[in-house]
Parts: structure tokens; sequence; C-alpha cells
């Protein structure tokens, strides 16, 4: 199964009052692993970016001039992500963004939904923590995915967050390789935080002479309380040489 999580920056919150994409990020999973593909676009949205969204992810139209317009990547965009599963953290407002510039394309390219699925982790996060805090950040915390390089949003920090917090959420694995202990720099230039693939090492506690005899007197209690019956007891001796256990 072929998963795409994806994050997107903007010039604002509306895309009714004409704001635009400026950076998409995405983060592949194949059958529950991240792998090493990604994709990843500044945009120029051919607009001012508010103030406020600008605070949150510190991106101004001066970082954007020089980047190409969606019109130029949308193609390439939807080759990575056709047929996979797009996993979003409130999806309605990535995919409203996406949806958005499509339609700035013309009728003929149509909604996102056209060319993949869509899986909303804020609606999993909502049902599975009810009453608590269920941001990207909220998450992290609750998970033990570690985020303190996360200083101003990022499409594609946040997409290897969300990719990671996704599959804490719902089993757990979120390692790339069996060596949990050689962590690799993401695409965002950091750690990702890996979890061992492999059994973890069960140790062997032998017990004491004292524990053996407290035992041995435990049982012969039982047997004597039973009347004379401790199936414990006696599966051990027909299992012992000389027994009458059938070889196996």
């Amino acid at each position: 199964m072929r998963q795409i999580v994806l994050d997107t920056e903007t010039t604002g919150l509306e895309a009714a009052q004409g704001h635009r994409i400026i950076e998409i990020g995405c983060i592949e999973i194949v059958n529950r692993r991240i792998t090493e593909r990604s994709y990843h676009q500044y945009i120029n949205p051919e607009r001012e970016v508010d103030a406020g969204a600008a605070e949150v992810h510190g991106i101004t139209l001066d970082d954007l001039r020089e980047k190409p317009v969606f019109a130029d990547i949308a193609s390439e965009f939807i080759d990575f992500v056709r047929g996979a599963e797009l996993i979003i953290h409130n999806a309605a407002f990535d995919v409203g963004f996406l949806d958005a510039e499509f339609g700035l394309l013309g009728s003929a390219w149509g909604r996102t939904t056209d060319y993949c699925t869509v899986f909303d982790t804020l609606k999993l996060a909502r049902d599975m923590h009810p009453g608590q805090r269920n941001s990207l950040d909220a998450l992290c915390k609750r998970y033990e995915i570690e985020n303190a390089h996360r200083e101003l949003h990022g499409a594609l920090l946040d997409a290897e967050l969300l990719a990671e917090v996704y599959l804490a959420m719902t089993g757990g694995q979120v390692t790339l390789a069996l060596d949990a202990g050689n962590a690799r720099p993401g695409p965002g230039g950091h750690a990702r935080r890996r979890r061992a693939a492999g059994p973890v090492p069960v140790r062997v506690v032998a017990p004491s002479p004292a524990e053996l005899a407290a035992h041995e007197a435990a049982l012969a209690r039982v047997r004597d309380a039973s009347g004379g019956s401790c199936l414990w007891l006696e599966e051990r001796e027909t299992a012992e040489p000389g027994g009458s256990a059938a070889a196996p």
C-alpha cells in the first residue's frame, strides 16, 4: 500500500479569498515503512503573503519570486501522488487549497480526489483522544516524536513529523531499516526518530536455591490440599526420564 503524507504552507487561511499555496511537502510510505522518496517544492503565489501567515512559516513573497508558479509544477506533483492515499492533518484545509489551485488551471484538471484518496489524521486523533489537544505538536509530544527543531512551520518538516505520528497512532512502526540505532537524516535534514523493528531481547533470570525450595514447598501444599493431585507436578514427573509420558 502506497501512502503520501502531505502538508502545505499558504499565503493565508482562506483559499476562497484568493490565498495561494507557497510550499508543498510530501513523504512516501509504502507498506507502513517511510521510504527515501519525497516531494518538496516552493511556489511563487503571485501575490503577497499575509503577515500573520509569514509569522507562522517564515516565508515571504521575496523568498518566492524566483520559484515556479503552480502551473509549472502541477503535473509533476500529480505524478508523485497519483494512486496513493494522502495522509493529511486537517485535510479539508490542504485539499481545499489544492482544489483551488487546480481550479485556476481549468476544469480539465479536476480535483485532488480524482488522483488519490484522502485520510484525515486530525479526525483520527479526535476519535482516539476526544477532548484533548490534537495539534501536530501535541501529537508529537503524546507519541514521543522528537520535534524540538520545529521552530517554524514548514511543509516538508511537518510532513516528516506527521508520517511518524501517523504510524505511531496506527501501529507504532516508523523505522526505515532494521538498525534502529543508525538514524539517518530525513529530507528536511534532521534525524528521524527510530523504533526497533526486531524483537526485544528477553532477560532470563534463574531462580535462586531458596526460591526453588519455596516453589517446591508451595507445590507440596497444593498437592496435600487437593488430596494428592497437583497437575504441574504430574506433568513434570511424566516428562522426566523414566516417566510415563509418550515420546514426541
